[in-house]
């Protein structure tokens, strides 16, 4: 096996298979990266077992073959040597007829060598070929899942709620997620003419890869089959294991109506928290947000440390009130709202609080209020 390839073109994709790629044991298959070169194009796959990766890239092409490595080493050897055309040779060498690998800049007297496995050993793939894809906006589903991954929860005994839910409900695109303190919810209008597909949880991680690499712009093709997720874009294609078990009813959290309702400006809010929160217990979380009048007062939990208070102008006339709400349940849906007010809805002091932008979009959050202490 031998062919020359361009170091940047392999650098980009190699340091994808990282992402995928859970275990940096040396002598596991599940830490290399498959290497398949024929017809003058190079397939690389990379595994954790639950997420696949699949892509290619052209390549000069002396012997057809096909191989694993370590990834990391790779990727390490790969940022070390100067841009420009490398050279992958395998070899068998030695009394014991080891396999190696020689990798080398075309340009330049350098070399490493590396071991390589068999890719007899390396776990097959789920097909991702003859499964009924559909195309959706690549802006939109990203959008999505900003908006919402962060939500799931990291408990491992819920492990039904460790993943992001999608849906199909008429022609909308549906993503919930919560840890059971506070929920995220998306929804677009991109379904028209798709076929019905069962209701999935989707673990986090395949969703923040497709969130880091799928283009701004255009289409990507999803499909959701049996236990499988499946996301193509370019020459890239991803798959993951659904999570098992039953999603909570999330419509039973969502109020049917709130009777009170404050409004703000998001870059006073930001500001205003990041002020805050220098004196928040990280730990608990904790802070007030009091509101009356045409004005919001937020406020840090008193500690031993001292504490922290701020005012802020927001569109409200009638009773105050007091919300003790967790610090992060504001500011991580607060940087994935896309509008310059935000809006604030409850009932009473220790009943779900719903935020969302303003005026209202196809997305809010949320927030069970904590005790008052």
């Amino acid at each position: 096996m031998k062919f020359t390839f361009d170091r940047n073109l392999m650098i980009k994709e190699i340091s994808i298979a990282q992402e995928i790629i859970s275990t940096k044991n040396a002598v596991s298959i599940l830490s290399n990266v498959l290497l398949n070169a024929h017809n003058n194009t190079l397939v690389i796959k990379a595994t954790d077992i639950k997420v696949n990766y699949e892509t290619q890239i052209p390549v000069q092409i002396e012997e057809e073959g096909s191989t694993t490595i370590y990834c990391d080493k790779f990727m390490g050897i790969l940022n070390s040597l100067p841009e420009g055309e490398i050279e992958f040779n395998q070899t068998t060498e030695g009394e014991n007829n080891s396999v190696l690998v020689n990798i080398k800049p075309v340009a330049k007297k350098i070399k490493f060598q590396m071991k390589s496995m068999s890719e007899d050993k390396f776990p097959e793939f789920e097909s991702a070929e003859n499964v009924p894809y559909f195309e959706i906006s690549s802006k939109d589903i990203k959008e999505m899942i900003a908006q919402t991954s962060f939500a799931v929860s990291e408990d491992e005994t819920r492990f039904f709620m460790n993943g992001v839910y999608f849906e199909k409900k008429d022609d909308n695109l549906n993503l919930v997620a919560t840890d059971g303190r506070r929920l995220s919810f998306a929804s677009k209008s991109i379904l028209a003419g798709i076929n019905d597909f069962n209701a999935a949880i989707v673990h986090p991680k395949i969703l923040n890869i497709i969130l880091k690499h799928a283009p701004e712009e255009g289409n990507i093709s999803l499909a959701i089959v049996d236990k499988m997720i499946f996301f193509k874009f370019g020459n890239y294609k991803f798959g993951s294991v659904l999570l098992e078990g039953k999603f909570p009813d999330y419509t039973r959290v969502i109020p049917a109506a709130q009777s009170h309702k404050f409004i703000v400006t998001k870059s006073d809010l930001v500001d205003a928290l990041r002020r805050v929160a220098l004196m928040v217990d990280r730990k608990a979380g904790r802070l007030y947000l009091s509101v009356s009048d045409g004005v919001l007062k937020i406020t840090s939990q008193q500690s031993e440390l001292g504490s922290a208070d701020e005012e802020i102008p927001c569109e409200y006339a009638g009773d105050s009130y007091t919300l003790a709400l967790n610090y992060r349940y504001i500011d991580e849906p607060l940087k994935e709202l896309d509008s310059e007010k935000v809006g604030f809805e409850f009932t009473e002091e220790m009943k779900a609080v719903t935020m969302r932008p303003e005026p209202e979009k196809d997305y809010f959050h949320i927030i069970m209020p904590m005790q008052k202490e």
